[in-house]
């Protein structure tokens, strides 16, 4: 499987964007695509997942209530709507999936086998 994140940009402080995740090649309906995020100086964090066969969603607490994940099989698009953003939010984001990932595991970078690049998200206060 591979993937491209897009949809990165500027934004203002209580403001929206959205980002989609394209896959390509493997079975792409029996994955759990994860979204991630680095600001600058620290580490990489979970932010949302969700299982495409059943659409569960899986949320950070930083943003549960603002950001929501989607996904779309037919197309091998998953998409991460963040609403409120704010100024905290600025970060690099990734999508990444896995085939086999259990559910305790979910929050976990080492659990996803596959990566995208990422796309910047800049939020201006």
């Amino acid at each position: 499987v591979q993937l491209q994140a897009s949809g990165g940009g500027l934004a203002q402080a209580g403001g929206s964007l959205r980002l989609s995740c394209a896959a390509s090649g493997g079975t792409f309906s029996n994955y759990v695509v994860g979204w991630f995020r680095q600001a600058p100086g620290k580490g990489r964090e979970f932010v949302a997942a969700i299982r495409l066969s059943s659409s569960n969603t899986y949320y950070a607490n930083s943003v549960k209530g603002r950001f929501s994940a989607s996904r779309d099989n037919a197309k091998k698009y998953v998409y991460l709507q963040m609403n409120s953003l704010k100024p905290e939010d600025t970060a690099v984001y990734y999508c990444a999936a896995s085939r086999t990932i259990i559910l305790s595991s979910i929050t976990n970078e080492d659990g996803y086998a596959y990566w995208g690049q990422g796309t910047q998200v800049t939020v201006s206060s």
